[in-house]
């Protein structure tokens, strides 16, 4: 064991003098309003986070919620993309606004601070992870219901600083179809469970291609071992996203709120249950 610098914030060390996670959650700007927090993670990149992220976003603000996404990949932001959000986060005297979406989803990124999009963040993991918590702390996020954030892969500063200091409700693990999905998911329930963070269930994106003649499943990747990872760590399974050009387009162009699909509807049924749970 390394000598102790007393920040347990940064430290992965189970010593008697540890703090308590809950000592480390940050407060909500006094102007903000959040009701429930769902973290996007995944041990590894590539997976679709993002596209799950929003795709959540989409469908509880389709059911007449208000919900917000908190874009925590600093170094690698996609959500402004692909929602079509090109302008810069304009800030009062009280602190920083969000931008809203057509549909009026509220997100914030870094990619809304910098001068240009294509602008590389070569930060330090001590500054991107102040940065995710300034867009908890310092922007004013109205009367949302539900907050998704938007994780950066793996277990590192980042997914440290969100998991200690937001108050995260739950959080949905994305995968795909490959057979190394097992450590991808190992990882991920790992974290969660020494962070004391509720796993809602698991997500496998580019999990099929459907023929558009005979409407016949194909498995580009193989055979998926979603079951058996669900089944090992007795979680549960939130949906399949199939590979799709329609949803490729949508995000490209930056108009995912028009997506056509029932892949997210039981993932936002689980959702909403914690909301039922809680009363």
């Amino acid at each position: 064991m390394s000598e102790c610098n007393h920040d347990c914030g940064s430290c992965s060390e189970n010593c008697a003098e540890r703090q308590n996670p809950a000592d480390f959650k940050e407060s909500l700007n006094e102007m903000s309003s959040v009701k429930k927090v769902i973290g996007v993670v995944s041990g590894k990149g590539g997976v679709g986070k993002s596209l799950v992220t929003a795709m959540m976003a989409v469908t509880l603000n389709r059911r007449g919620y208000n919900t917000a996404v908190l874009d925590a990949d600093v170094t690698g932001p996609s959500i402004p993309k692909v929602f079509g959000v090109k302008e810069r986060a304009q800030a009062n005297e009280f602190g920083l606004l969000p931008a809203r979406t057509k549909s009026g989803i509220d997100i914030m990124s870094i990619n809304m601070l910098l001068e240009n999009d294509d602008d590389p963040v070569v930060w330090r993991g001590p500054i991107i992870a102040g940065t995710v918590k300034q867009f908890w702390t310092d922007v004013i996020w109205t009367d949302v219901d539900y907050m998704f954030v938007d994780m950066p892969p793996g277990t590192g500063d980042v997914p440290l600083t969100v998991f200690q200091s937001l108050p995260l409700d739950g959080i949905i693990i994305v995968t795909s179809p490959q057979e190394l999905v097992s450590m991808i998911v190992a990882k991920a329930v790992n974290m969660a469970k020494m962070m004391n963070i509720p796993i809602l269930g698991v997500v496998e994106n580019m999990s099929y291609v459907q023929c558009p003649d005979c409407g016949k499943k194909i498995q580009v990747f193989g055979e998926s071992h979603l079951e058996e990872a669900a089944a090992k760590y007795d979680l549960q399974i939130l949906g399949r996203i199939p590979m799709t050009p329609d949803l490729s387009r949508v995000c490209d162009q930056g108009v995912i709120e028009l997506f056509e699909g029932d892949w997210m509807e039981h993932a936002a049924d689980v959702i909403e249950k914690i909301e039922e749970d809680a009363e």
